[in-house]
């Protein structure tokens, strides 16, 4: 998180954080982080200006619009959460790097993290981190024939 510049938020993680991150302190610098960077908001219902400081509402030509942003200089942008928007973000070859959580309890039902596709995305493993009580922190990256851009 602290490597990144931005956050990609679609509406309904956007109005979550929105919610609890502008009250919050201390949490060891993250809530100063995610308060202060430039968060873009995929939806087709908001309007701006948002509540939430630095937000900015990308509605249309969401690929395009996401393109735009990689190809600024300076860190990362992260995406939390925002099933629909990592979805859209994959059909377009945009994501660079996975880094999936695995929490040590196994739950009856829920999201599919990958639904189904027409082309399958080899990964490569990066890196693991474990954490607290059995967090594991997988870090794949996608492998692209010929050099990166």
């Amino acid at each position: 998180m602290f490597a990144s510049d931005a956050l990609l938020l679609g509406r309904v993680t956007y109005e979550g954080f929105a919610a609890a991150w502008p009250s919050m302190t201390g949490e060891e610098g993250f809530a100063d982080k995610f308060n202060s960077m430039p968060k873009y908001v995929v939806t087709e219902t908001l309007e701006e200006p948002l509540e939430w400081n630095n937000s900015t509402v990308i509605k249309e030509n969401v690929a395009d619009e996401v393109s735009k942003l990689k190809r600024e200089p300076g860190g990362d942008i992260l995406v939390n959460g925002s099933a629909q928007l990592v979805q859209t973000l994959m059909n377009h070859d945009l994501v660079d790097e996975y880094r999936l959580m695995t929490f040590p309890i196994i739950l009856g039902s829920g999201k599919r993290l990958f639904r189904e596709a027409s082309d399958t995305t080899a990964l490569q493993l990066k890196e693991t981190k474990t954490v607290g009580s059995g967090i594991v922190i997988l870090i794949y990256e996608p492998e692209r024939e010929g050099p990166e851009e």
